[in-house]
Order: structure tokens, then sequence, then C-alpha cells
């Protein structure tokens, strides 16, 4: 045994995402003493603008964006009391198509090994004892999702760090509660076409498939307030529109794809940090 802290290393994309699929894990941990690092990749600069400008549109300043993001980034952190924020600054990609893609500095054009060895310059400084980040699909299909998938992967085999290692998912039962509640809040929402419901439909895991469910319900209350701590996105964050006790309900749950252990705990678990204290 050290006197070093446990520590949780959570590898995001962009600002906000660090509360969408673990704001309620990094409150938890944070509150169980556990030291919490979240690393955010890129800068944000292709969200919403002030009055809901968009990226392209007459007015969008990307470098305006990221700074107001990253104000807002420090205030969700705040919220969830996390304990150390990294930032590697790479350009917002934007989503799967977008021209910024490809614009040069974009992170997903970033060479893999060069976002992989920054951060695990980082690994090898807060030496987690858990790192989460998400599929090789990026949960969705965003590529700088998938992009922090890849060099966060690239960043463990560079170092000689032996983390349990986690990928955020979502089971089928709750992805089909989450579109339950988009109607109801949307009641005139029109039904996806075949292609789109057969993607959606491929979105996270079978029930039986999760390793790992994390009760964070006492802490949802911290995780809706951190998502409105970015409130310059809030009209794309659909989970504020329902309200905290609703967002309890639905949000209460964090679940996780365990990849990496050199524990032996058994699976299901129901703590990232099983088999470590």
């Amino acid at each position: 045994m050290t006197d070093r802290p446990l520590t949780l290393m959570a590898v995001h994309a962009h600002p906000d995402d660090e509360a969408t699929g673990t704001g309620g894990v990094l409150a938890r941990y944070a509150a169980e003493g556990i030291r919490t690092v979240l690393v955010t990749c890129t800068d944000g600069g292709c969200g919403d603008g002030p009055g809901g400008v968009k990226p392209g549109d007459p007015g969008h300043d990307p470098a305006a964006v990221a700074l107001m993001r990253r104000r807002e980034l420090a205030a969700s952190c705040d919220v969830l009391k996390i304990s150390d924020l990294e930032t590697l600054d790479y350009a917002d990609s934007g989503m799967e198509g977008w021209p910024s893609n490809d614009a040069p500095g974009s992170f997903w054009r970033t060479p893999v090994e060069e976002g992989a060895a920054r951060l695990a310059e980082l690994m090898r400084h807060y030496r987690p004892d858990v790192v989460v980040t998400y599929d090789a699909n990026g949960f969705y299909g965003h590529p700088d999702h998938i992009q922090a998938h890849r060099i966060t992967m690239a960043a463990l085999e560079m170092t000689t760090l032996t983390p349990k290692v986690y990928w955020t998912t979502m089971p089928h039962s709750t992805m089909r509660r989450f579109g339950e509640a988009m109607r109801e809040f949307h009641e005139d929402m029109p039904e996806p076409d075949p292609a789109e419901a057969a993607a959606m439909a491929e979105i996270g895991l079978p029930d039986g498939e999760i390793t790992t469910w994390v009760d964070t319900t006492a802490f949802s209350g911290q995780k809706f307030d951190a998502l409105a701590a970015h409130a310059s996105q809030g009209e794309n964050i659909f989970f504020l529109k329902m309200g905290k006790e609703r967002f309890g309900e639905l949000m209460g749950m964090e679940t996780f794809l365990r990849v990496q252990d050199a524990t032996g705990t058994a699976v299901p678990e129901n703590d990232l940090f099983a088999g470590l204290r």
C-alpha cells in the first residue's frame, strides 16, 4: 500500500461529454475521496455560438466558442468536484462528414501516435488506477470520440501501467427508455427512417453484455447541474429539458464495458474500483 490516492482518469472528446456519460461516477468517486482526473481532447469550437448560431453560419467564431466552452468546462468540473482538469486543446472536428473533419489542426487529422504520446505523459504523471473512455465507434460514431478512443488505447500501450480500463456504453433497455422519453417531450417528433432506426439499434450493448453497473442516483443532481453549466449548448442537450427528477430516474445508473483488468474481480460488478480497495 502507498499514500498515493486511488485515481480515476476519464478521457473525453469535448467540453460537456464529461457530464453526459460519466458525470455520476466522477461526482461519486470524488465524494469517496478518489482523485478524479478529466482529460478533454478538443476545444469544442464546433459547438453553438452565442444566441445558438451554428458552425458555418455567419457570426460563428470557433475561437470565441472555444473560449466560452472552456469557462463552462471549468464550471462543470467545479460542480462535479473534479480534482484535475487537463485539456489537449485540439481543434474540434465537428460531426461526421463536416468539412472541419479535415481542417488543419483538427483532432481527427492528428496522428494517433502524437495524441497518444501526450496522453501517455499524463498517465505517467497521474498513474490512474481506472481509465474510462469510449469504445472503438466512439459510442455513436463521432469522429472526435473515435479519436479519443484510439489515443487512449495507444497511450496505454506506451506505458507500463495496468489500470482497469472501461468503455462507456448503454444497455439496450435504457436506450429504449430514452427513445420513449424523447417522444414524450417531443410529441411531434417523427419516427426515424429505417436506416436511422437500424443505426440507433447498434448503439450500446444488450443488457447481459454490460460488465459494470454503477449506481450514481445520489449524484444525479450534480450531474444535471454539470450539464447545465454548459449553457451555450443547451439546445443540443436533450436531458436538460426533462427536469432534475425525471433526469435522475433515467440517468441514475452509469454503465460500462470492462476491457482490461488485473484484479480478477468477477463481473457483473457495481464499482469501477472493485478489487482495488
